[in-house]
């Protein structure tokens, strides 16, 4: 038995390591094979990049957002790095029964935290595996979010873990039996009831139970070894290294998911000057070498949890995107082309020496796979074998789901949008409805392709000067504010309704502020989530020179601010009702040399209310649900002011949604999807109207003019349906924030003195 143990243990051994060893190098060549990304943008700031890490590995930061799942995998994940001691221990015990650890064998809390954590890394998986078979694919079809995955390599994954941590139980057990343990012993208090049930067997029976169980122990832990090893696209187990990595190298060196601001288009890692490209530029992607080295390690990370497809509004709603099988898609087709890309072949070799690089002679020696996998498009039809469907391109919403829920900070949405621009500007191939959108933009300024002086025509509509800049005020430098209007604020019927209210709040809460006077353009969000990069940032530039001058800052003669001039970000102070708006001038436009300090006009009407400068009086009755707007809750962090408004409105009572805030559910109009026909599945609106109306409310708010719309939209489809009540409204938190504070109660109370009524103290 112990020969056997020995001889089969140590050629698992062998030929384990240099697997393993053959796989890393194989993984790390491969992330080589990206291209570079800008020059410090992945490494800065190293301490807190470790601090980062640490954070969300150690306290399971993301991952705990799922409660029980969280709690399990974390012993998991404890137990895979800290209880090597007893694989080592292990080999000890295939020689000598009794061996134990020198140093820490023996030491009582080295003991007592092997078997605690023997027990919860068994509890743990077995927990998991529970959760994994009740969410079968086959029970719950697309709403499973491990439809898609590769099951078996779960599995095997799960009970090779399984298998580890009860012959770590098992062997204590007998270990305790075989050093002679009488009675309980602390060292023990896990494994006491194997110790009790061994005690009597002779020692002989002693030593080969504990042979084979140690054998047990390594030959697991060595056929996953090899398993691993010979399948480098197995994220279910390489996650577990490749996790840290990935999260020390995040966009954001403070932990911050890589939502808000798309990064600027790069080619071989420098940004590209669209006045005066180069001629070697690649615009977006075309093949899966072409994604930087980040990305390639992101697609090897992904351990095929589902999260990001459980949340993701377009696999909800039926349609083919599912951002964990996009991902796996990547990866699947990067590790099966690289042999190719590695022997010489594609356009991703920048980063290899000369005498790496291959010439078409050693081609041949790429295995036939590898070449047919080099044929396939990276964007196809399944009729043109692609790697990726374009109906699976074109349905994502940006709504940052996926980003927000991915425990190993996987940036699915800048590797969309990166294919989506290669779409766009190299092949024209996009939604025919969003060229309409594209060349409005490009003629007009705005979406509907209205004239400039439209900008202005809901000014006219209020009882009330709108001071404009140029007009009534000489610069920005004389208000509190430059309310940024927006496209679908001053153009679309329905969201005028929030601007006006707005502006209405603003004016009686006596906030001095100013507009532009039809000058502006879009701000270049929708063009730019679309793909066409060189439209945003026209748009982008256009509208920081005018909102530069706008603040009493001069240009010089290269275009940039003249010194002389250049004032704070405090002193630019911008506020939006359009969060889509927001995003894109406070997170975007410093890109493009424009600095400002911008809210959103839930924050500062929650402020304004907060200083005494609005007092809601009137009741609202009713039920009301708030719907987060996905660019000012998940890619902005704002979920509390408008929430805290709805409180302050007398008479309103607040149901949250299912899903809500973090897990908030898309209205369907991000992305550019605003402007593109739904064809696929159930319309996204549709789908969170009705969790709407799951909640029974008289009211449906937001604080967005797309969501707004969108929403606006299917309640009315669904009244004329008969399958929502004639007086449930869809409304701004603005417009509810007014009807309260503008309308008198109808028996007011007494007036206090107004010689006894405090100053109100400006806004700051």
């Amino acid at each position: 038995m112990q020969l056997a143990a020995i001889v089969v243990s140590l050629v698992l051994t062998v030929v384990a390591v240099a697997l393993i060893a053959r796989a890393v190098a194989q993984i790390y060549r491969f992330v080589k094979l990206g291209q570079p990304v800008p020059a410090g943008s992945r490494v800065n700031d190293p301490k807190q990049r470790t601090i980062t890490l640490a954070k969300e590995f150690l306290g399971h930061t993301r991952m705990n957002r799922w409660g029980i799942v969280g709690f399990a995998h974390w012993f998991v994940a404890i137990g895979f790095l800290t209880l090597p001691p007893t694989l080592l221990q292990a080999y000890g015990q295939l020689f000598e029964a009794e061996w134990i650890l020198p140093v820490i064998g023996g030491w009582i809390p080295f003991e007592m935290y092997t078997e605690f954590i023997g027990l919860m890394t068994v509890v743990g998986i077995l927990v998991l595996i529970a959760i994994r078979l009740l969410n079968l694919p086959s029970r719950a079809g697309r709403k499973s979010r491990f439809t898609g995955s590769k099951a078996w390599q779960a599995y095997f994954v799960e009970y090779v873990i399984l298998t580890i941590g009860l012959a770590i139980l098992v062997l204590r057990g007998l270990e305790g039996a075989i050093h002679g343990v009488a009675g309980y012993e602390a060292a023990y208090f896990v494994s006491y009831p194997l110790v009790a049930a061994f005690d009597g067997l002779d020692t002989g029976t002693l030593q080969n139970l504990i042979y084979l169980t140690a054998a047990i122990k390594i030959g697991t832990s060595l056929v996953w070894m090899i398993t691993v090893s010979l399948n480098t696209n197995m994220g279910v187990a390489w996650h577990r290294f490749l996790g840290f990595p990935n999260i020390w190298f995040k966009r954001n060196a403070d932990g911050a998911t890589a939502l808000g601001a798309l990064q600027p288009m790069t080619s071989g890692g420098k940004e590209i000057d669209f006045e005066d490209p180069g001629d070697d530029d690649v615009y977006g992607v075309s093949q899966v070498e072409q994604f930087s080295w980040k990305g390639i390690l992101d697609f090897s990370t992904c351990t095929e949890c589902g999260r990001c497809q459980s949340q993701c509004p377009a696999w909800n709603t039926g349609k083919p995107l599912s951002p964990k099988l996009l991902i796996m898609s990547l990866r699947d087709h990067a590790h099966a082309k690289a042999p190719y890309l590695l022997a010489g072949g594609g356009a991703g070799m920048e980063g290899l020496r000369d005498e790496e690089r291959a010439s078409a002679e050693a081609l041949k020696d790429v295995p036939a796979a590898a070449l047919a996998e080099a044929e396939r498009p990276l964007i196809g039809t399944l009729e043109e074998n692609g790697v990726i469907d374009p109906d699976v391109l074109w349905s994502c919403t940006t709504c940052g789901a996926c980003v927000e829920q991915c425990p190993v900070d996987i940036e699915h949405i800048d590797h969309i949008v990166d294919m989506r621009r290669y779409q766009v500007m190299i092949e024209s191939a996009f939604p025919s409805e969003a060229g309409t959108m594209l060349k409005n933009l490009e003629k007009k300024g705005n979406p509907w392709g209205l004239a400039k002086k439209a900008r202005v025509e809901w000014t006219k509509e209020v009882d009330f000067e709108i001071p404009i800049v140029g007009r009534d005020v000489e610069d920005l430098t004389e208000v509190d504010y430059l309310y940024w209007v927006g496209c679908a604020g001053a153009l679309e019927d329905r969201a005028k309704k929030t601007t006006k209210a707005f502006a209405e709040l603003l004016h009686i809460a006596g906030v001095k502020f100013a507009i532009m006077g039809g000058e502006e353009k879009c701000t270049g969000d929708s063009p730019r989530r679309l793909g066409n990069e060189p439209l945003f940032q026209q748009l982008g530039q256009e509208n920081v020179a005018m909102l530069n001058m706008a603040f009493g800052e001069s240009l010089d003669e290269d275009g940039g601010v003249a010194p002389e001039t250049k004032k704070p970000k405090s002193a630019k102070k911008i506020v939006s009702t359009c969060p889509h708006c927001f995003n894109t001038i406070a997170n975007e436009y410093p890109q493009l040399g424009g600095e400002y300090e911008v809210i959103h006009h839930t924050q500062l009407l929650q402020h304004l209310i907060d200083e005494g400068r609005l007092i809601p009086v009137t009741p609202v009755e009713g039920l009301i649900t708030y719907h987060d707007p996905c660019y000012l809750g998940r890619h902005n962090k704002i979920y509390t002011p408008p929430r805290e408004i709805m409180s302050a409105v007398p008479g309103l009572r607040q149901q949250e949604m299912h899903r809500h805030k973090e897990r908030g559910f898309c209205c369907g109009a991000g992305g550019a999807r605003m402007w593109m026909e739904e064809r696929i599945g159930k319309r996204i609106n549709e789908e969170r109207v009705d969790e709407a109306l799951s909640v029974n409310p008289d009211i449906v708010s937001t604080a967005c003019p797309f969501c707004l719309v969108m929403l606006t939209d299917s309640v009315n489809g669904k009244k004329n349906a008969g399958t929502a009540k004639e007086s449930l409204q869809v409304v701004d938190v603005a417009q509810l924030l007014l009807d309260s504070v503008k309308t008198p109660p109808s028996d007011p109370e007494p007036l206090a003195d107004p010689e006894d009524a405090p100053e109100p103290e400006p806004v700051k």
